[in-house]
């Protein structure tokens, strides 16, 4: 089997949907928990796949957070070789700031909600063609945002923060929003997230459950023909 490592930073934002279609293509899955492992011990070269999740933090806590700059150094090395790497929020923000590009507090305030993405020219000739805004809406939970790194493609936007995906060299796709959540899943993160929502203004659980029971279904199974389709590029 083909071998996939997942940088995990908070327990509850964990593969989602992303999980049966790693699974389909014969993936073997493991878990590392930043701050908790020692990212240090592992050979970022190894895997065939590594992918980066999400959390409530920034990129740029790495005072707080050491382990930060060990995620990046891990993750440069990949990049350098163009190695299959993806991130998903925090973890596609952690690729743009190892390509050198800045990440850093977003100016519009917190996005947060489901709402559709607008694709480039070149995100609707790539796998995100699936999640294009005619086909179904994704989570978006984000106050960060990001500079496009040099030789990047931007593949998707929203009104509120433009730079929404790309992707770099053959093998790294960056999303900013959250394609791989389901309806049960984030059962956990309305629990886990509860003083950030209570704290964003126009934004409650009811709100984000009405709209999870109306677009969370859609969203997995247009997510798995993402999936599917980016993941057949790596073979």
């Amino acid at each position: 089997m083909k071998t996939a490592i997942i940088i995990r930073h908070i327990a509850f934002e964990d593969l989602g949907n992303l999980a049966p279609a790693l699974k389909q293509h014969d993936y073997a899955v493991t878990y590392i928990e930043a701050g908790y492992d020692d990212i240090m011990q592992i050979d970022p070269l190894v895997a065939d796949l590594v992918v980066v999740l999400g959390g409530p933090i920034g990129v740029y806590d790495e005072s707080d957070y050491p382990f930060l700059s060990d995620e990046l150094n891990f993750l440069e090395s990949r990049l350098n070789l163009d190695l299959p790497t993806l991130g998903l929020c925090l973890g596609g923000q952690l690729i743009a700031s190892a390509l050198g590009a800045k990440v850093y507090p977003g100016t519009q305030g917190k996005e947060v909600g489901w709402a559709p993405i607008d694709l480039s020219e070149a995100g609707k000739h790539s796998p995100l063609a699936h999640l294009a805004p005619d086909e179904t809406s994704v989570l978006h939970w984000h106050g960060d945002t990001f500079d496009l790194p040099n030789g990047s493609t931007l593949l998707a936007s929203t009104s509120k923060y433009p730079n929404q995906a790309f992707s770099w060299g053959k093998h790294c796709l960056a999303l900013q929003f959250h394609p791989e959540v389901t309806a049960r899943g984030l059962e956990r993160w309305f629990i886990g997230h509860a003083s950030e929502i209570a704290s964003t203004p126009d934004v409650s659980v009811n709100q984000l459950r009405l709209d999870t029971k109306r677009y969370a279904s859609r969203l997995e199974i247009q997510a798995f023909k993402l999936w599917n389709a980016w993941l057949k590029t790596l073979v």
